[in-house]
């Protein structure tokens, strides 16, 4: 031990030559005595850090190791039957090929999807219980509804999954065959005709007043009790037009129960390329896709977003998957997290404009 300081043997070892009792004035050993105190302390805490840190990260690995440990379960805000329950079904029917513990959807519908966003805001954090959530839910319903959670703070992006195209349909009977017609109609009778959507605030409502919006236009807007009432009513000429998922509505369109007059996204649909866009036929700047996505609570650990992100990319890029995507009208995108939780923040930036530029409130 050092004799001035106390130090332990196996350092006094490295200092003992500017230690050892030389006569060095009781000043200078102070001196001596803090810097080899400092010394230690660091060289203590340094290895208190590191063993820290592979704890923690060996802990970390250890819970994407072992997710899942339980049945996982995929909320969903909208009912059973419709776009989102089909998607979500598709993901779980890959994953439990892998996955040791099955995957439950469990449908929370009502307040625009909100409900079963709050449920996932609020549960463990731990990888199972997770929310597939459309744009509605995550970038709309914010600037629509006094809600107690804000998506991009409380919610963790997890995977993206698919876009799909809006099409804008019409009964048989309205004289208009394309969106020019549409929108000449439109502006020589205002108000006259009527637009159906799935609800105040939901992306077919939106996609309506956006379509007014650049065509200058007017029509009269009927909210219904989701996209497959609203649907239903152009079927049975209720309602004039309306805006509905490519999945939902291609089939009525294509036997000749509604007419279709364009795709809301930038390109036209690889499912039905003789279809024009929008913006080609009249609406010059209208885009606008539904899309779908995974989020868990914000407190969800990194490893594990990890896990389930590469676990759902690498179903989604499967050549089978994607043509049954096709099939429906949507397209995969492969996104990084990093890309996802940008989209989402340029998403709702883009919807909290439009919202308050045209004035739509919930209601």
């Amino acid at each position: 031990m050092c004799l001035h300081h106390g130090c332990l043997p196996s350092l006094y070892e490295e200092h003992n030559a500017s230690c050892r009792d030389d006569g060095a004035t009781f000043a200078m050993r102070i001196v001596c005595h803090d810097e080899f105190r400092a010394a230690w302390l660091l060289r203590s805490i340094g290895a208190s850090a590191l063993a820290i840190y592979f704890l923690l990260t060996h802990v970390g690995m250890a819970h994407a190791q072992t997710y899942p440990s339980k049945p996982v379960r995929f909320l969903s805000g909208q009912p059973p039957g419709g776009a989102t329950d089909y998607f979500a079904r598709m993901v779980a029917q890959k994953l439990n090929e892998s996955w040791k513990y099955p995957i439950v959807i469990d449908h929370r519908p009502g307040a625009s999807g909100s409900i079963a966003v709050d449920l996932t805001v609020k549960s463990p954090p731990d990888g199972h219980t997770l929310v597939f959530a459309t744009a509605g839910q995550i970038v709309i319903n914010p600037h629509m509804l006094k809600l107690a959670y804000d998506p991009v703070v409380d919610l963790a992006p997890v995977a993206f999954l698919v876009h799909t195209a809006l099409l804008l349909i019409a009964h048989p009977s309205v004289p208009a065959k394309s969106v020019r017609d549409l929108i000449v109609l439109a502006k020589a009778q205002p108000g006259k005709l009527n637009v159906g959507s799935g609800g105040n605030g939901v992306p077919s409502h939106l996609a309506a007043e956006l379509l007014m919006g650049l065509t200058g236009t007017r029509m009269t807007h009927i909210p219904f009790k989701g996209a497959g009432a609203s649907v239903l009513a152009v079927v049975t000429g209720d309602v004039d037009v309306t805006f509905g998922s490519l999945p939902a509505t291609m089939g009525q369109a294509k036997a000749g129960r509604a007419r279709a007059l364009g795709v809301s996204t930038a390109k036209r649909s690889q499912a039905w390329p003789e279809l024009p866009t929008l913006a080609e036929s009249g609406a010059s700047g209208f885009e606008m896709t539904s899309w779908y996505g995974f989020f868990g609570p914000s407190a969800l650990p990194k490893d594990i977003v990890a896990k389930i992100h590469g676990d759902i990319g690498r179903v989604a890029s499967q050549p089978d998957f994607q043509e049954r995507l096709l099939r429906e009208g949507a397209e995969h995108e492969a996104m990084t997290l990093e890309r996802f939780s940008q989209f989402i923040r340029t998403e709702s930036a883009r919807w909290a404009k439009i919202v308050r530029e045209r004035d739509i409130r919930a209601q």
